[in-house]
């Protein structure tokens, strides 16, 4: 994909791969690994397979865990929200994965190829065949572009970004900062996401950025969703209307990306009520959200669920056919927002069920489908939206979270990437359930 990257994230790899080379005594690359068959097995260097490994680690000892993950860079992805509208660096957001990786921990740089947990066996690109005792599978979702005509080569225009790529986040502020008159439009897919508030988050971060600056009056912003609703969960979506109605927003609901003409600047888009019947934008900026889906090498397995997905119990994380294989993360079936919050409180509920199932015992420990999304509606305030299976809030602080706080987003801000960095990832922050608690006196 066409585009310069930002020099300090390049000279961030370059780093990455000295430090790869210095680590190499910790991490034990693919080219190199001891041995074939581990304890257990992580699947995935994101968010849920470093914290699982970095648990499993004190349960079974370094030695008996390795991790599969090509990637030489880790990012905090929920931070390119920001990055998208000039707030932070895209270089604040990746890390080596050597560094993240738990010491001791087995590093399998490759891709899975194959599953075969009949044998209790995953081959990797690489032709390596690895058993385990016990899988985690953590390897998030696919991104897809291609399913839009005319992109990705698209993004080799300007005007048109996506927060959901590093190769790509960077051209969203170059699209916003850059922005004269006409439309700004900014869309959401007619798929399964990872973070569902953040193809808004960008438009609220424009718009406040277009007031800042004098453009707003030049601007006609407009939110296309294929949703049927602006959000979710009644609660936080009656506050976010107010906001659009307040902040003269247009949103169309049952409106989904099918084409891109970036070198005419339009954008065509299928209602969904009204099959067969389109509608072509112009536009003066775009923001991308791409159609999401589950990892190829998970469909068509003996692991996935009729759309792909990882299927697992939903209150154990236990896959439902082989009671060895466990899940976490984007990749699953759960039934809940795909975020990193919610990779956070099923860290916690895994490790309960990976623990008692060590010990022979039967999992006793539910993931109520706790999530989190805060959505940033301007460069100082967020509405801190938390919520379960059903939908129904399951808010941490004893305060009404659907108004915009300024605290909440220095949360999202500053606070949650070092609550991610040297929490999550140490496998030591499992959600805030135990806070919830004593912040409302037992109550919730």
């Amino acid at each position: 994909m066409a585009g310069q990257l930002h020099p300090q994230l390049l000279l961030s790899r370059q780093y990455c791969r000295v430090f790869s080379v210095i680590n190499s005594h910790i991490h034990t690359s693919s080219g190199l690994a001891s041995k074939d068959h581990y304890k257990v097995l992580v699947l995935g260097g994101g968010s849920g397979g470093i914290a699982m490994a970095a648990r499993m680690k004190r349960k079974v000892g370094a030695k008996n865990v390795a991790i599969v993950e090509p990637s030489e860079v880790h990012y905090y992805q929920p931070i390119w929200t920001l990055v998208g509208a000039g707030a932070k660096s895209v270089a604040s957001s990746g890390r080596s994965t050597a560094s993240v990786i738990p010491s001791g921990v087995t590093w399998v740089k490759s891709k899975v190829a194959e599953f075969d947990p009949k044998n209790n066996t995953v081959h990797t690109d690489s032709g390596k065949k690895i058993s385990y005792d016990y899988l985690i599978v953590a390897l998030g979702l696919e991104l897809h572009y291609e399913k839009i005509k005319g992109l990705p080569e698209g993004f080799e225009h300007p005007k048109i970004g996506s927060n959901y790529s590093v190769k790509t986040v960077e051209k969203t502020w170059n699209a916003l900062k850059n922005f004269k008159e006409g439309n700004a439009l900014f869309t959401f897919p007619n798929t399964p996401i990872k973070c569902a508030g953040a193809p808004q988050k960008i438009m609220y971060l424009s718009d406040a950025f277009l007031r800042k600056t004098g453009k707003r009056s030049k601007a006609n912003i407009i939110y296309n969703t294929s949703l049927p609703v602006l959000f979710g969960v009644k609660k936080y979506a009656d506050a976010l209307w107010e906001i659009v109605k307040k902040r003269d927003l247009n949103v169309n609901l049952r409106h989904n990306l099918i084409e891109v003409r970036a070198d005419k600047q339009e954008a065509v888009f299928e209602n969904l009520d009204k099959p067969g019947e389109t509608e072509v934008y112009k536009y003066e900026m775009i923001h991308v959200t791409p159609p999401m889906g589950p990892p190829a090498v998970l469909k068509g397995s003996l692991l996935d669920d009729e759309a792909g997905w990882l299927n697992v119990n939903k209150s154990t994380l236990q896959h439902k056919t082989y009671a060895n294989v466990f899940g976490i993360g984007d990749c699953t079936n759960l039934p809940t927002s795909k975020t990193a919050a919610a990779v956070a409180a099923q860290s916690a509920v895994l490790d309960r069920t990976v623990s008692r199932i060590l010990k022979k015992q039967t999992p006793d420990k539910t993931y109520d489908g706790y999530t989190s999304c805060p959505l940033v509606t301007s460069y100082n305030t967020v509405i801190l939206a938390e919520f379960d299976y059903d939908g129904q809030p399951l808010e941490t602080f004893p305060v009404d979270q659907s108004k915009e706080s300024r605290v909440m987003y220095h949360m999202k801000a500053d606070v949650m990437p070092h609550l991610y960095w040297h929490g999550l990832l140490k496998g030591l922050w499992g959600g805030p359930g135990p806070y919830r608690t004593i912040m409302h006196m037992g109550m919730k």
